[in-house]
């Protein structure tokens, strides 16, 4: 229906607020399932919607592999009943005991992170040795973005055998995010993202041949998904798609994703003729983008005009049809940082908001 995202007690949701859809979540997880030919080869990057619920919902679909960005998320994913948790982010500092300390924690969970240089690995090996645990590591490649990772050489070829080598660690496979291959055109992205990935297999390949196991290769994000699943020898790591957002939809128009993710927020002033100002400030949507920043469900002809800590001032046409109280819904530009702007969501069934959902993996620490 047109106005899916309405909440029929939205008078008792204070705002601003964010609203998710479980069979909007639910739909989106399916279509990933059969973008990835079954549930087995997805290893989706729960960075997106940090709440357990959304973990056990995937369990209950059939994942039991997921990824995390950090300690604190890769602890809730786990205690959800994740059977599988890969720290893609190299553990640096205390962080590097912290994982070894998760491992100990969750002992039937299988634990891996990645790495990209010499000195994090034996600093991994040596956090290993002393808590008596053997850790997982997969080399980091980088295969564009110059974020994190090494190229996919005889560099790599060299530190994956030294990983191998050493009595407290056990190499992994290989890791390659592709987060700069987010062409519009489907084809265009397709080519970019193969030939991102070849130097990946020529080394999986090599490795191989010397007799060195590659147990996976964890390769994409959320554009690149349905190009590496068509591989079958990949786990995918898409995360946007559980949630969706506006800018993956206008830029992606190739993939077929719900919005299952609303912000709510209210008029608080109407400080001008054809200008509202909304209670959606920096504090609860995600604003590293240009605006726009949200796009309205029922207020599509609208302008930024000033965005603060608490307050966004829009300029519309349609200013007369709202006054100081009234609900406005938007689909975030950027879900995944928003999502970490809101301790709690508020889940919408039928129309109604029933529950909350506390959003754990905002936390920098949980338990360790």
């Amino acid at each position: 229906m047109s106005d899916w995202f309405h909440a029929a007690n939205s008078a008792d949701i204070p705002s601003p607020a964010l609203l998710v859809y479980p069979e909007r979540i639910r739909e989106n997880v399916r279509r990933m399932i059969g973008i990835a030919g079954g549930a087995e080869t997805l290893r989706p990057h729960m960075k997106t919607h940090k709440m357990p619920e959304v973990i056990r919902l995937q369990i209950k679909l059939g994942i039991t592999r997921f990824k995390c960005a950090t300690i604190a998320e890769a602890e809730m994913t786990a205690a959800a009943g994740a059977e599988d948790v890969l720290l893609g982010y190299q553990p640096v500092g205390p962080n590097v005991d912290r994982f070894l300390k998760l491992a100990a924690r969750f002992p039937g969970v299988r634990f891996s992170c990645t790495a990209d240089n010499p000195t994090s690995v034996g600093d991994l090996s040596d956090a290993a040795a002393r808590s008596s645990n053997r850790a997982e590591v997969l080399v980091d490649l980088d295969v564009g973005q110059h974020r994190t990772g090494i190229a996919p050489d005889n560099h790599a070829f060299d530190l994956y055998r030294m990983i191998t080598a050493l009595p407290t660690l056990a190499a992994g496979g290989l890791h390659a995010y592709d987060g700069h291959i987010h062409d519009t055109d489907a084809a265009a992205r397709t080519l970019a993202c193969d030939a991102a990935f070849a130097p990946v297999e020529v080394l999986r390949r090599k490795l191989e041949r010397e007799g060195l196991s590659v147990p996976r290769v964890v390769a994409g994000g959320t554009p690149t998904f349905p190009i590496h699943a068509r591989r079958g020898n990949v786990e995918c790591s898409p995360g946007t798609c559980v949630l969706w957002d506006a800018g993956y939809g206008k830029k992606l128009p190739d993939l077929d994703f719900l919005p299952a993710a609303v912000v709510l927020t209210r008029v608080v002033s109407r400080p001008a003729p054809d200008f509202l100002c909304l209670d959606l400030g920096h504090k609860a949507i995600a604003s590293e983008m240009t605006h726009p920043r949200v796009l309205f469900l029922n207020l599509p002809e609208v302008s930024a005009t000033a965005h603060n800590e608490e307050h966004l001032v829009v300029q519309t046409a349609n200013a007369d049809a709202f006054k100081v109280g009234d609900c406005l819904y938007g689909i975030p530009w950027h879900i995944c940082p928003t999502v970490a702007l809101h301790s709690e969501a508020v889940v919408i069934e039928n129309g109604v908001a029933t529950q909350r959902w506390k959003i754990v993996g905002r936390e920098r620490k949980i338990t360790i």
